[in-house]
């Protein structure tokens, strides 16, 4: 940080090689449009770069202050998009179908659209917690500093998305 905070493109790079895949994948399962997640990945680290001077390590570890860009540009994303929708200037996204197609009807995949339905069913807060600690492979403290909250919530929000999601598997399973 203290690089980019001097111009020094080396630091951007150092960040977007450590935090650049996870971002992408958290943003990939945060918005509405998963393949808009490159284009928000890319904001992330242009904020980055021309905040890089406000960064404080005493306020949190550098991989919180991204994802908590990264968690404020998700949401604002999808506020654009459904409010675009909704004065239709944007055509709804055509329904896809993330069923198996004949050829990949194995089990492991069926039980990945459950549980990326499940995700997408499951409160903000909550979805923004358990992709945060799975796609962005943070830690609790971590996750508390990007989404604003203490600790203690966010172990709560983690034990409450869990428990949804296991028991959306468990009745999907029979």
């Amino acid at each position: 940080m203290a690089a980019m905070a001097r111009g020094e493109h080396a630091g951007l790079a150092r960040l977007i090689t450590l935090y650049g895949p996870g971002i992408r994948r958290y943003a990939a399962q945060a918005l509405i449009v998963s393949s808009e997640s490159e284009d928000v990945t890319q904001e992330v680290f242009l904020r980055a770069w021309t905040q890089a001077q406000s960064y404080d390590p005493d306020k949190g570890a550098v991989s919180s202050w991204l994802y908590r860009i990264t968690v404020n540009l998700c949401i604002d994303h999808n506020r654009r998009r459904g409010f675009r929708r909704f004065v239709g200037l944007d055509a709804a996204p055509e329904f896809e179908d993330e069923t198996p197609g004949v050829e990949a009807q194995l089990d492991g995949r069926q039980r990945l659209a459950l549980a990326h339905a499940a995700i997408k069913a499951l409160p903000a807060r909550q979805r923004q917690a358990i992709l945060l600690k799975v796609a962005g492979a943070l830690s609790t403290v971590e996750i508390a500093e990007a989404l604003g909250t203490s600790a203690g919530a966010t172990e709560q929000l983690l034990v409450r998305a869990r428990a949804t999601l296991r028991a959306h598997m468990d009745l999907e399973d029979g």
